[in-house]
């Protein structure tokens, strides 16, 4: 049996994201960070609290590690900050030789004690543990169907569908990697997951590519110490292997960028060395999120060999191209739109200046403001440099508006500061349209450009001039390979179900490519569990 805290609960709440209850949050957010690792020998629970913490900026409300040791999982999770849910004690009572490691964002209703992840799952006398990035689509009706086959459910999470599909199919194939197989092929959204029995680790990706995986190679000899060993080529034996949501996480622990994880792959990691086999076919064109560029990835994260730090200041230069203004200073929004600034104002001419200073000590917290300090928003995080605008015209450039709220404050909080002219450039397009794969914009109603025009979204937040970044000149700053732009153009790569998409969108607007969904017929998983492909392709009987 596995060892788990006795304080946590098996299940999860939904990965998928639903719109924060205070209009005074205006940030996107994308809900979660996955992390694995396989390094016999070496502190893997640590290893993946570092992991984690270079990925604490895509979710602050829960976090969670689980260990195998080749006999059994253990798991570790909450809700709170790494460092509040995990102690050195805690981390030295997580041993074994491989990892998977889960932050994650949460929202109002879903702070609860079972939303924190990895899941935990048994097949058999096996136990699984899973993380999961992303949002699938189509789960509804594989709940029912894994229901009505007996399968019990002690949450409504999108992720516990997959991990009990996982399940199922394992159980009857005596192979995790066939029963991760059959899962990808019912599923449908965006998902990035990471996945450990007590001597394996697997991680596997969406045929699109949406949500981010990477993998990394680390060098055990210099981990251990041995010094000798550290500008010699390593043998792959002698290697550990890291999988994350970003490059910055392989860094933090000292491994090296390898590749992504390919559309539709699935990878086992183990003793036997690293295996790769295409669990689904890759999509004709990936549709990476665009948002990861924009906003979601730290700026020293590397995609598609090009730093994000570097996407972001050449989203700048476009933009300065594409809505120039007379001003005496440009200033960014802390922290991602501080890149975008440098570049508008290198290519603009206009000098580049400090004006904001961000709180780096405000996090998300248990401890909930007032009403009367909730109504200051924008000044627990950010507070105006008053003697570099006092009397200056500014170019503010931000990542995004998404529902109005924050720029109307950081507006009014520059003109109350001395600021003579605030024009507001955003390094993206207008967010119209609700994104379903993973991003907390599920309601096109909440979304201000999917309401008012450039013009009257102007109005609305008290700048004398807006403008966005067309859809051409964010795609001409990025390294050239395929994107999801729907929250941009209504164009979605993913056919979303009738049921999952109702109520979400506005009258009068269709979206560009909402295809009719697949549908999940009535014997759809038990179909799949007859379906013998993959035991003839590998001759098991």
């Amino acid at each position: 049996m596995s060892h788990v805290d006795a304080s946590i609960a098996l299940a999860s709440a939904p990965c998928d994201a639903a719109l924060p209850s205070s209009s005074q949050d205006d940030a996107l957010h994308e809900e979660c960070g996955v992390f694995g690792v396989w390094a016999p020998g070496l502190d893997v629970a640590r290893l993946t609290y570092f992991g984690l913490k270079a990925l604490q900026h895509r979710g602050q409300e829960s976090a969670g590690i689980a260990v195998g040791d080749g006999g059994t999982v253990m798991v570790r999770k909450d809700l709170g900050l790494l460092d509040q849910v995990f102690s050195n004690a805690d981390l030295s009572s997580l041993t074994g030789d491989l990892a998977i490691g889960h932050v994650r964002y949460g929202t109002a209703g879903a702070k609860s004690w079972e939303s924190a992840q990895p899941h935990l799952s048994t097949i058999n006398d096996v136990i699984i543990a899973l993380a999961h990035n992303g949002t699938l689509v189509n789960t509804d009706e594989l709940r029912r169907q894994l229901i009505d086959l007996g399968v019990s459910f002690m949450s409504s999470s999108d992720s516990e569908v997959a991990t009990r599909l996982i399940g199922y199919f394992t159980q009857r194939t005596s192979h995790l990697r066939e029963g991760i197989r059959k899962t990808m092929e019912l599923v449908r959204g965006g998902y990035a997951m990471t996945l450990i029995n007590e001597h394996a680790l697997y991680a596997f990706r969406d045929p699109f590519g949406i949500r981010p995986l990477v993998l990394g190679r680390l060098p055990l000899e210099c981990q251990k110490g041995d010094s000798s060993q550290c500008d010699a080529e390593v043998s792959v034996g002698a290697d550990g292997w890291v999988v994350a949501s970003e490059t910055c996480a392989l860094d933090i622990v000292g491994a090296e960028y390898v590749r992504d994880i390919r559309p539709g792959e699935i990878l086992r990691i183990s003793e036997e060395g690293l295996v790769s086999e295409q669990g689904v076919p890759a999509a004709r064109e990936s549709a990476e999120c665009i948002f990861e560029q924009v906003y979601f990835a730290r700026p020293d994260s590397i995609m598609a060999g090009k730093s994000v730090y570097a996407c972001r200041y050449d989203m700048g230069r476009q933009l300065a191209h594409e809505a120039p203004v007379d001003a005496d200073m440009v200033i960014g929004v802390p922290d991602s739109g501080l890149p975008p600034a440098e570049g508008y104002a290198r290519e603009s001419g206009i000098p580049f200046g400090e004006g904001l200073i961000k709180n780096r000590y405000v996090a998300r917290t248990f401890i909930q403001p007032t009403q009367e300090l909730r109504a200051m928003g924008v000044r627990m995080k950010l507070n105006p440099l008053r003697d570099n605008i006092a009397g200056k015209r500014l170019v503010v450039i931000d990542d995004s508006i998404v529902r109005g709220t924050t720029m109307v404050q950081l507006v009014k909080m520059l003109r109350q500061a001395g600021a003579a002219e605030v024009h507001v450039r955003i390094n993206s397009p207008e967010v119209e349209w609700p994104c379903f794969y993973g991003i907390d914009t599920g309601v096109q109603k909440q979304l201000i450009s999917a309401n008012k025009s450039v013009g009257e979204i102007c109005e609305y937040i008290g700048a004398d001039s807006l403008a966005f970044l067309s859809v051409q000149g964010l795609l001409a700053s990025l390294p050239k390979r395929g994107y999801c732009t729907a929250c941009f153009t209504g164009v979605y790569p993913v056919a979303i179900p009738s049921s999952f998409g109702r109520d979400k969108f506005m009258a009068g607007y269709d979206p560009c490519n909402l295809t009719q969904a697949e549908a999940i017929g009535e014997a759809a998983v038990t179909s799949k569990d007859r379906d013998r492909s993959w035991e003839e392709k590998h001759g098991v009987r």
